[in-house]
């Protein structure tokens, strides 16, 4: 069969992701991709730690995320993200500006974090002060204050699981429910926490209950990746991506997996 016709396959231009060792959910990032974009990820090294603040310093290591790019230059990105919020702010507002600067040394191109997106994603939404979902411990939900409180932002509230592993196994339902203890009083916005914790269907619900907006880690990375492309994050209803959801936040059918 002569398929010379087609002319493919299209150019891709492509997102550099290092994600921790145990990242799971590749998935739910390529959601966010529009069809022209291609996902590059890279993992770092396993450590036999558990989720903590121990685990956060040692999957940001310069060193790490250096070999990470380097590792990514073979495919050529246009941009290289951290896909980690713990790993991004638990050196505070200049860690994280030193973690961008070490991947950009190591692959001489525009290099962001989770942790980075997540405060350009709370400027352009205009948010000062948020409620917080964390699947975390304690003390790494309180290193997340700790960096939101450096930056100018104030957590009203917070609700968080105490987990230590497994985070992406966490149902929809369980992240709604934590989203509801969580907003109380005067919040601009929710911000839910961790790469590793699932999403995507979540966010249009909860922003269509709460009345305001909601925001995830991975839906923060990759909207703030793919705007370095030039280009925009695909998230219908939700409206740090979906201009028409800002203006008029509607429930959209109801989601599989969800309910």
């Amino acid at each position: 069969m002569d398929v010379s016709f087609l002319g493919g396959p299209h150019p891709q231009r492509g997102v550099g992701v290092v994600a921790p060792f145990d990242f799971a959910l590749d998935r739910e990032l390529w959601r966010w991709v529009p069809a022209e974009v291609s996902l590059h990820l890279t993992r770092t090294p396993f450590v036999p730690v558990e989720v903590s603040l121990d685990l956060a310093r040692l999957v940001s290591e310069h060193e790490t995320l250096g070999d990470a790019v380097r590792a990514l230059n073979a495919v050529a990105p246009e941009v290289v993200a951290y896909a980690c919020t713990s790993g991004s702010f638990v050196g505070g507002v200049a860690g994280e500006k030193a973690m961008c600067e070490a991947m950009t040394r190591a692959g001489a191109l525009p290099s962001l974090t989770t942790s980075g997106a997540l405060l350009d994603a709370l400027t352009e939404l205009g948010a000062r002060r948020i409620a917080l979902v964390t699947p975390y411990t304690v003390s790494v939900t309180q290193s997340l204050e700790e960096y939101l409180a450096e930056a100018g932002i104030t957590v009203t509230d917070r609700a968080f699981m105490g987990l230590t592993r497994h985070i992406w196994k966490v149902p929809y339902r369980d992240v709604a429910d934590m989203a509801r203890r969580a907003v109380h009083g005067h919040a601009d916005a929710l911000f839910i926490s961790c790469t590793n914790l699932p999403t995507y269907d979540v966010i249009p619900q909860l922003e269509a209950e709460l009345r305001i907006p909601v925001i995830s880690a991975n839906q923060v990375t990759m909207w703030a990746a793919l705007r370095q492309l030039g280009t925009r994050a695909v998230g219908p209803y939700q409206r740090l991506i979906d201009s028409a959801a800002r203006r008029d936040p509607v429930l959209p059918e109801e989601q599989e997996g969800w309910a």
